[in-house]
């Protein structure tokens, strides 16, 4: 008999990603239609305080695997702290989020466990005979194709951010509690990490953004993204580039949108100056809803705009910044 569905709940600066609240929203749906219990499994340091939030989706068991070994992420110790895990409860189903961190170890476990996974999924089935079926986009999102195992066990499966959605939480169950006792040995992981030396930034993550307002080579300047922050501020949203604007050095390349940068889903995708290559198109068309802004009347980036705007940017985006602080008033 089947042992249930298990979600992988990511941190970031020691909290809960929007992404792990999408995969308890969905996980949750997911449990009750197959009658499985749905588990969480959460990594980290003095991290039990945490296990309150998770309980709010209605989770029947959170697995807590909370050691100073486990404090900052290094492949060996989460691969194999989590594959063990998995040996010995043999789930039916993993999730995780697609975030660098699972690109790392979800791949990694897989192998361990002789399974596979299915990647950057944008949305998720249930077949009439039970199989979790996921749809992937490919060649720049010009292709869709499903994916299920019908056979190799556990099935594992990356989600792209902002692809499942949040819903309010279900409320707290009868929740079994399991806290596991880590056992590594230091001298045969083959990574430690010491020390972590970030960059000071207090704005929103890209791939967990709702909204983004993106500009590229039309921005002329590096010293015009300001345009872009201001109303991205009045959105509660984040700024993006595109290749063109990074290789100016106009913005840093964790603002890159694209097949070399990040891959975004944002519920509103708002282009300023952006052309709209292939390679652009390939990190941002699964957004909800695009706007486009560009005095290019024949720019790619129309042909998948959901609303166009031909005409100036440097016009344009003061008037909408302006605009939407009239209507927050």
């Amino acid at each position: 008999m089947s042992k249930g569905i298990w979600v992988f709940i990511e941190l970031r600066n020691a909290k809960i990603t929007n992404s792990s609240y999408e995969l308890l929203s969905a996980g949750r749906k997911f449990a009750d239609k197959l009658e499985q219990d749905f588990t969480a499994v959460l990594f980290g340091y003095n991290i039990e305080s945490l296990t309150d939030a998770i309980a709010q989706y209605g989770v029947d068991k959170i697995i807590l695997a909370d050691d100073p070994k486990l404090e900052k992420y290094t492949t060996d110790a989460y691969a194999t702290v989590l594959t063990d895990l998995i040996k010995a409860k043999q789930p039916e189903t993993v999730f995780y989020s697609h975030s660098a961190l699972v690109k790392d170890l979800a791949p990694r476990v897989a192998e361990r466990l002789k399974t596979g996974v299915a990647t950057d999924c944008i949305g998720v089935e249930i077949s009439d005979d039970g199989q979790f079926k996921f749809t992937r986009a490919l060649y720049a999102g010009k292709l869709f194709n499903q994916v299920y195992s019908p056979h190799a066990r556990p099935v594992m499966a990356t989600f792209r951010p902002n692809a499942l959605g949040v819903e309010d939480p279900s409320g707290v169950r009868n929740v079994q509690m399991e806290k596991v006792k880590v056992q590594l040995n230091l001298e045969n992981l083959r990574t430690l990490v010491k020390e972590i030396l970030g960059k000071v930034q207090n704005k929103m993550d890209l791939t967990e953004a709702e909204i983004i307002v993106s500009g590229g080579r039309g921005m002329k300047a590096s010293e015009n993204f300001k345009l872009l922050e201001e109303l991205a501020e009045v959105l509660g949203g984040a700024v993006g580039a595109s290749r063109a604007a990074v290789d100016s050095g106009w913005r840093d390349h964790s603002n890159q949108v694209g097949q070399t940068g990040k891959t975004v889903s944002p519920k509103l995708y708002i282009a300023c100056g952006i052309s709209g290559a292939i390679q652009h198109l390939a990190g941002m068309n699964s957004s909800r809803f695009v706007v486009a802004i560009n005095k290019d009347p024949e720019a790619n980036i129309f042909k998948i705009a959901d609303y166009g705007i031909v005409d100036d940017l440097f016009k344009v985006i003061p008037l909408l910044t302006e605009e939407f602080k009239k209507m927050q008033a």
